[in-house]
């Protein structure tokens, strides 16, 4: 199925769902909706991080420390970060993803969606779907603050990522 064509609950300012949408409608309109953030570890603490492929319908091309994505209409957001963790790392067997938190990311130009923050540690050998992810590693969390004034980074994922911190 085409990306731009999953639907969506539509949610409002209470993460209450209001309808539903095209994933493409929800962004094309700054429709509300649901995504999931999950902060990948392996065994040694290492976070794993990607940059998204030019083909991407948001933030195409920049790196991201969190794999995720938009919760789909009627689906939990537990269930959400599962799949899409699953998805992005090319694996099966993943423990369920621990939720930390939620906030509401404002991108400033009108277009929000309630984000929920996960941890995971994955212990098996991931292969990234090659349609989602150009490139990957995992690094250190030192190396990962020296890279985030080098790199062009989603901004949710950066936002996400500064809640995190501070949430620690």
């Amino acid at each position: 199925m085409d990306p731009a064509e999953e639907i969506l609950d539509i949610v409002d300012d209470q993460d209450m769902v209001t309808g539903q949408a095209t994933r493409g409608t929800a962004y094309a309109e700054n429709l509300r909706h649901r995504a999931t953030f999950t902060l990948a570890r392996d065994p040694d603490g290492k976070i794993f991080v990607h940059r998204r492929t030019a083909t991407k319908l948001v933030f195409p091309g920049m790196y991201d420390m969190f794999v995720g994505g938009v919760v789909g209409a009627g689906e939990s957001y537990d269930a959400a970060a599962l799949r899409e963790a699953e998805e992005e790392l090319g694996v099966s067997g993943l423990p369920a993803p621990t939720p930390l938190f939620k906030f509401l990311y404002d991108d400033g130009k009108g277009g929000s969606w309630w984000s929920y923050v996960y941890e995971v540690i994955c212990a098996l050998p991931v292969r990234p779907q090659a349609e989602e992810i150009d490139w990957y590693g995992f690094l250190s969390p030192a190396e990962l603050e020296r890279r985030l004034t080098e790199w062009p980074w989603t901004p949710d994922g950066r936002t996400a990522y500064e809640r995190l911190k501070a949430h620690r």
